[in-house]
């Protein structure tokens, strides 16, 4: 029984490491879990987490997730609850350098290209696809994103939650949280283990490029990183989540740096 008891352990133990190198290694920048990973690795995690019917939860950590994480440490302690981070912002990168974290992050995974490279896989595996929060959770406007992406990715199965009477025992591969930062995480946390499905991740308005409500960045201002100057352009009011983002994040990692 002893002997038994310990090559369990010892396989436990394994899984374990093996999981986490497939999931990428792990750093904190102010004291928030992000992992160090490739966009294809987190496809072949959520493939095999699929296969194998298991729950795994992602979130998309930007520099605003960091910042608004340090006046909530309730927020804090979700973030570190989900089984993937992965950095979406070019900020966390050139935090990653500046503060020479073990792993450094080589580059960052936008929750859009991720969500598109998602919901490509669900419509060829056949998945089905729930999502929550997105359009403010209007219901009529609900129905209109969806028809959009079902235009963009015809066969798609796809639902938005709030329509669905009893959507808790209905499957789901995937289900996708667009309330935004905190509410989208928090609603993840509060409904894990009560939905039944198995990948689970926050994406804001991802689903608002797709179905081409809002316009993302021109290509050449994603790769220098400037989404945020495009934003900023479309909407003015949202100099505020700029300020977050290019002044008080980067004065929180120098203090971190700095240790003061």
């Amino acid at each position: 029984m002893i002997l038994k008891s310990l090559k369990n352990k010892k396989r436990a133990i394994l899984r374990k490491k093996e999981e986490g190198l497939k999931a990428g290694q792990t750093l904190q920048i102010l004291g928030v879990s992000l992992n160090s990973t490739q966009e294809s690795e987190v496809l072949k995690m959520v493939l095999e987490k699929i296969e194998k019917g298991r729950k795994f939860w992602i979130v998309t950590p930007n520099p605003e997730f960091l910042v608004y994480a340090q006046k909530n440490p309730h927020f804090r302690k979700i973030l570190n609850s989900a089984d993937l981070a992965i950095p979406d912002g070019f900020g966390l990168v050139l935090a990653s350098w500046f503060l020479k974290t073990k792993p450094l992050i080589s580059k960052r995974i936008t929750g859009a290209d991720l969500t598109e490279k998602l919901l490509a896989m669900a419509k060829e595996k056949k998945w089905r696809v729930g999502i929550v929060g997105a359009r403010r959770g209007e219901r009529g406007e609900g129905k209109e994103l969806v028809k959009k992406i079902k235009e963009r990715y015809p066969g798609l199965k796809i639902e938005v939650l709030e329509e669905m009477v009893g959507w808790q025992k209905r499957k789901y591969e995937i289900i996708f949280a667009c309330h935004g930062r905190g509410e989208q995480e928090k609603w993840i946390f509060k409904n894990l283990k009560k939905a039944n499905a198995s990948i689970f991740i926050g994406v804001g308005g991802s689903l608002d490029y797709i179905g081409r409500f809002s316009r993302r960045a021109p290509f050449f201002l994603r790769k220098l990183g400037l989404e945020w100057l495009w934003r900023l352009i479309l909407k003015p009011s949202h100099l505020k989540r700029v300020f977050i983002s290019c002044v008080i994040f980067p004065l929180l990692v120098v203090k971190e740096k700095l240790k003061i």
